[in-house]
């Protein structure tokens, strides 16, 4: 099932020179995946797959479940992190691509920096996800700008379909929610 919100936003890939054809097909995959879980008990605007970088081969792949969790750790990334270092019995992720739906927060970003991960790839911009609910501005690419460990960061990708994700009205009034119980945590 296509939905219209899925296709129609600005494809900000365009920004990022190092990303490549594949990186867009994959991202937009991604969001199409993640949109078909709105609706569901599982509903996230975030979700990640760790792909492995030569061959495109896909390892894992997870949704937030913070929520479902009642876990304030459990964010895609992080999960896709830890579910695809038990599935190969190592720590080290080199060889292997982060794709998610928005860009890291510095949680995210600092698990993929010690698990080691060549590239992360990313849609929506925490300032997208900033409209939406809680982030932390501390980016990306930042990340590894003050970091001793290495990783490739390629984004936005497919930024419009990602955002749309948020967008979708089911999205919206679980971020309405998302506001409401993080209230108390601002002040």
């Amino acid at each position: 099932m296509e939905c219209p919100l899925l296709w129609r936003g600005w494809m900000g890939y365009r920004n990022d020179p190092a990303c490549t054809p594949v990186d867009v097909e994959r991202m937009q995959e991604l969001a199409a995946w993640t949109m078909l879980q709105l609706g569901t008990a599982r509903q996230s605007p975030f979700c990640a797959d760790v792909v492995e970088t030569a061959t495109g081969r896909r390892l894992m792949r997870r949704l937030n479940a913070v929520a479902r969790e009642h876990d304030p750790s459990s964010h895609a990334e992080v999960r896709v992190i830890r579910a695809s270092t038990k599935r190969l019995k190592k720590t080290s992720l080199a060889g292997y691509t982060l794709y998610t739906t928005c860009e890291p927060c510095p949680m995210c970003m600092a698990t993929a920096l010690w698990a080691g991960l060549d590239r992360v790839v990313y849609g929506a911009t925490i300032g997208d996800a900033s409209e939406h609910c809680a982030q932390i501005y501390t980016f990306a690419k930042d990340m590894v700008k003050r970091s001793d460990l290495k990783c490739e960061v390629v984004g936005p990708v497919a930024r419009g379909e990602c955002r749309g994700i948020f967008e979708e009205p089911r999205m919206l009034e679980m971020t309405r929610h998302w506001r409401k119980s993080t209230a108390n945590i601002k002040k």
